[in-house]
């Protein structure tokens, strides 16, 4: 029976995994990880806050990403690839760190004030945000189920804040 309820995850697993294709289903893998890690950010963040400046709490955060970052680059040997970044690519990773860095010293400070459940939630509007720039600036298709998800998470966004 135990070997039988094992496998019930498995055969879902694999579905989705036939469903989807192999990348994008490696593709999912890596989203719902970076889903995980953020909301351990969010309640590890919160609990670190405590008593603290938010601004300087988020810089040994960055300062711990940063070490983190690097360490992975190096150890992987991708820093002999560095060569390879156009200008475009150097201006739009600044001006992404730039906004980034505002990002988490906004969050912090309302991570800091507030509920989480309410900051989390404001913050993830951003997805709504991101949709539509991603149309203006980026040239992706807002088809019909993107708006449909797009106004579902705004109005659960309204829905959790208020």
């Amino acid at each position: 029976m135990k070997q039988q309820q094992r496998a019930v995850p498995v055969q879902c697993i694999t579905a989705v995994k036939e469903t989807m294709g192999e990348g994008d289903f490696v593709v999912l893998v890596y989203a719902l990880a970076s889903a995980l890690f953020a909301a351990l950010t969010t309640v590890l963040a919160k609990l670190g806050l405590d008593g603290v400046n938010s601004t300087l709490a988020t810089a040994v955060r960055t300062a711990v990403v940063l070490l983190f970052s690097w360490g992975i680059v190096w150890a992987s040997g991708d820093m002999q690839h560095i060569h390879a970044f156009s200008r475009r690519n150097w201006i739009f990773l600044v001006l992404s760190g730039l906004a980034t860095g505002f990002s988490w010293i906004c969050y912090f400070k309302a991570l800091q004030m507030g509920k989480v459940g309410q900051v989390v939630a404001i913050d993830k509007f951003s997805i709504v945000l991101t949709v539509g720039l991603a149309a203006l600036f980026a040239g992706e298709a807002l088809t019909a189920k993107t708006l449909a998800g797009a106004i579902l998470i705004a109005a659960g966004t309204l829905v959790m804040v208020l």
